[in-house]
């Protein structure tokens, strides 16, 4: 065997090895960040620990007051953003994966903005007076139970701007992508009007703490408020990840996903309820929270370098996003919502993204 040839055949196994172990290297490498990124979180506030106090505190029983800021006071937060992220990262890649768009966004084509409405129907309409919003935490109150109710709208008003964007979105029996962000974002338009139109309604106090909820804050969430949110979470995002095999077939095509036994519509509504429902629990409890469901897809797939886009790889970037984005409203824009950090972002990306596309390829391009 020449040496050229034996260079190749002993490169080839490492190549492939390689591809093979980057999705899980990128993987724990993001998840390493987000319990770093965690611990300095924990850290942060008017009383600053350090991370071996943080640990401390964690671990021993016998810590006292610092126990109690960690655990009681930082830690819903911490996990609200590492959870919320996590289900916003994940729901971005189901629509974008179905849409084959970048932009097909739960929070551009305007299911985050219905989760938002079907809330604040549930909060000023159905539920009257007996519904209040926290001046503090920006969550709701109310006799009916609070986030349940305002779950229940959320996941309706998610679930019916999905089902109208989709039938608007249809041509001759199937969804094209383009069609269904246009549709989306025409969407959107007409629903931010809608809880502009709530608001200006509703009681003053109420106006007032629903616009600012309305920006998605993690500002103080509690123990009492993050736990029916996790409760949901863990049941969807393993449900989920049972139906990730049939959107990797969805992403050939319909006729292929077909031709390898896939029920494509039962499989495409179950991806989308699922998808819905994700952000409906994210904008339930924090408020509409933009971008991260659109970033977090698309930089896991450039990280692991997959060909389609890896669903846990977006779960981990979406948390990792989030609890960063937290951090920054937090420490350098005077605790301003982390929506508002999120929003910002998101611009940045879109004006990378527009750059990185439309740059010309090739040494004669102009």
């Amino acid at each position: 065997m020449s040496a050229p040839t034996a260079l190749k055949g002993g490169r080839l196994p490492l190549v492939g090895l390689r591809v093979h172990r980057r999705p899980l290297v990128v993987g724990l490498l993001v998840a390493a960040a987000c319990a770093a990124l965690a611990v300095i979180a924990l850290g942060t506030g008017d009383y600053p620990l350090t991370p071996a106090q943080v640990l401390t505190a964690a671990l021993d029983p016998g810590a006292g007051f610092e126990r109690t800021i960690v655990l009681e006071w930082r830690l819903p937060r911490v996990l609200a953003a590492l959870a919320f992220g996590a289900a916003l990262g994940a729901s971005g890649a189901v629509f974008q994966s179905l849409t084959r768009n970048p932009l097909g966004s739960p929070d551009v084509i305007g299911f985050s903005t219905g989760a938002y409405t079907g809330a604040l129907l549930s909060l000023t309409v159905l539920t009257g007076a007996s519904a209040s919003f926290s001046a503090t935490t920006g969550s709701a109150t109310g006799s009916t139970g609070g986030g349940v109710s305002t779950t229940v709208g959320a996941l309706a008003g998610g679930m019916l701007t999905a089902a109208a964007v989709y039938a608007l979105a249809r041509v001759h029996g199937s969804v094209q992508g383009y069609r269904l962000v246009v549709v989306g974002i025409a969407a959107t338009a007409v629903l931010h009007a809608a809880n502009t139109y709530l608001l200006l309604r509703a009681q003053t106090e109420v106006a007032m703490a629903g616009a600012v909820w309305g920006a998605g804050s993690l500002s103080l969430v509690g123990w009492d408020d993050l736990r029916w949110a996790l409760a949901v979470l863990v049941v969807l995002l393993p449900l989920l990840a049972l139906l990730s095999t049939a959107l990797r077939q969805l992403e050939l095509g319909d006729d292929a996903a077909g031709a390898h036994g896939v029920p494509v519509e039962r499989a495409r509504l179950a991806l989308v309820v699922v998808g819905v429902a994700l952000v409906s629990v994210v904008t339930a409890s924090t408020g509409p929270i933009a971008f991260v469901a659109l970033a977090a897809p698309q930089v896991a797939r450039l990280a692991m370098r997959g060909a389609g886009l890896p669903l846990t790889g977006s779960a981990l970037v979406g948390s990792l996003l989030l609890l960063s984005a937290d951090q920054v409203a937090q420490r350098f824009a005077s605790g301003v919502p982390v929506g508002v950090v999120t929003v910002v972002g998101g611009g940045v990306y879109l004006l990378v993204l527009l750059l990185v596309r439309g740059r010309p390829r090739g040494r004669g391009a102009v």
